[in-house]
């Protein structure tokens, strides 16, 4: 599913990082909540590692300029997957 396809099925007030899309999971819906962009955590950072980064580099920038941003009800969240 596309980006566009995604705004247009949950709704486009939808928040996206721009070159991230093959890092979302899913959206996340809640009752009378406005549903939100699920990314991978470990895609997100080797995609920041395939940029150039090592592994603590990327979750420091992770960390600092995408996990800690607020822009409202529909910022995107990060799965961290547990393995079993």
């Amino acid at each position: 599913m596309t980006i566009q396809q995604i705004k247009e099925s949950y709704g486009s007030e939808l928040l996206t990082m721009d070159g991230y899309d093959d890092c979302i999971e899913g959206i996340v819906t809640r009752v009378n909540q406005t549903p939100f962009i699920i990314y991978n955590y470990e895609k997100v950072i080797t995609k920041l590692m395939k940029q150039g980064m090592t592994y603590h580099e990327a979750v420091d920038f992770h960390e600092f300029n995408q996990a800690c941003v607020w822009m409202g009800e529909s910022t995107p969240a990060f799965l961290h997957k547990i393995d079993e």
